[in-house]
């Protein structure tokens, strides 16, 4: 065999150089409550997420999913009909070694009401729940999303009900907008024309078109046509009553921000060999390492092998051809095989970009299974390849 069949059938699906991941050493280190799994869509983050929650928990600890994606896989893989606001236990989960899984999903709106609800006292909740303004900030008002990923992150922490939080952020590079939940809320809480809207709550109750008529006359005129009295009411009166409430959660983002920056903390990546997915990693990385949150590691998903790594390419598909009609079969195996190797060498360079880049990252190259995962079997699958991935 020539060197160059040599180089070629030592190819590996996994780059050579970077450390490995040992998602064990993880998920079972007790000063470890939070693994937040961040990365592209369609790369298994959902489920590597579930898997890790699922060996935690049958390892012992005491875990919560907290999912952000609104696609409803991780219900049906943990065998629930439906998730929402508040942790489902799950069912099925082995408990022997004194652990226990729970699951839920974001509901924006419903977490906005919570807070609202603990934060002020009940004839002040009615009036913000009945306000226009509320009504619509607190389903799609742009941000509000990751706003309350943060405070239900915090929620979930103080309790001091759960021994490990794995959250699994939304898709793309959305996913990390929640770590600047509590510095586009200071703008917000700071701004210049939120102040102008709680001058009338603080003057006496003067309506706002009034005040703005009398000190900016232009602005107030262009500002009422443009949104209209009602809606100017509805914004002012709003954020009145919700002033003491922003306040307060302002305050408690930022001390999740603290610590999701602290030991306690583990951030992973999730990625396919594919180079949208690597980008995707790559920018990931970088934000995390610009605002100091401990990335413990890439997790890259769907790798492919071959069974037989020493025969190159250019072996299998000259054999192929030197076979005759008699054995069309093994002729179509080996060419199958060649597809397959080109494939893996792909896939190689690919995660070798980002090794590259991130050389002290540590990687653990998850196999491509043969079927989608649906069930808590198919999570145990997933969670024992992760583990043997090191």
């Amino acid at each position: 065999m020539s060197t160059e069949e040599k180089t070629e059938g030592a190819v590996s699906s996994r780059p050579v150089g970077p450390p490995t991941l040992d998602v064990d050493a993880i998920v079972n280190d007790p000063s470890i409550r939070i693994v937040v799994c961040c990365g592209a869509g369609g790369v298994g983050k959902t489920t590597t997420a579930a898997a890790l929650a699922l060996r935690a928990a049958e390892a012992g600890r005491r875990t919560v999913v907290l999912t952000i994606d609104p696609a409803r896989r991780l219900a049906q893989s943990m065998g629930l009909t439906e998730l929402d606001n508040a942790p489902r236990p799950v069912p099925d989960v082995d408990t022997s070694a004194g652990g226990e899984l729970y699951a839920m999903m974001l509901d924006m709106k419903r977490t906005f009401d919570e807070v609202v609800l603990a934060h002020t006292d009940p004839a002040k909740a009615a009036e913000i729940f009945a306000n226009p303004f509320y009504q619509a900030m607190s389903s799609t008002f742009a941000g509000t999303q990751e706003y309350m990923a943060m405070e239900k992150l915090s929620q979930l922490r103080a309790t001091d009900r759960w021994d490990l939080i794995v959250v699994d952020t939304p898709p793309s590079r959305s996913a990390l907008d929640f770590l600047d939940a509590p510095q586009h809320l200071a703008k917000f809480l700071d701004g210049r024309m939120l102040r102008l809207l709680l001058v009338p709550a603080r003057t006496g109750g003067r309506s706002v078109l009034r005040l703005m008529t009398a000190s900016f006359s232009l602005v107030g005129r262009a500002f009422t046509k443009v949104l209209g009295t009602e809606l100017i009411s509805d914004v002012s009166t709003f954020v009145s009553s919700l002033d003491s409430t922003f306040g307060g959660f302002r305050q408690r983002a930022e001390r999740t921000y603290r610590v999701l920056q602290a030991r306690e903390t583990a951030f992973l990546l999730v990625a396919a060999p594919e180079p949208d997915a690597i980008r995707e990693a790559t920018y990931f990385a970088e934000r995390l390492a610009a605002d100091h949150m401990p990335l413990h590691g890439l997790v890259l998903n769907r790798v492919h092998e071959v069974a037989a790594p020493a025969l190159s390419v250019e072996r299998s598909l000259g054999a192929a051809e030197s076979l005759d009609d008699d054995a069309a079969t093994t002729a179509a195996v080996l060419r199958i095989h060649a597809a397959l190797r080109r494939r893996v060498e792909r896939e190689r360079q690919v995660a070798d970009r980002f090794a590259h880049a991130h050389p002290s990252v540590p990687l653990s190259a998850v196999p491509a299974l043969a079927e989608d995962v649906h069930d808590l079997t198919g999570l145990r699958a997933v969670g024992a390849a992760l583990a043997d991935a090191h």
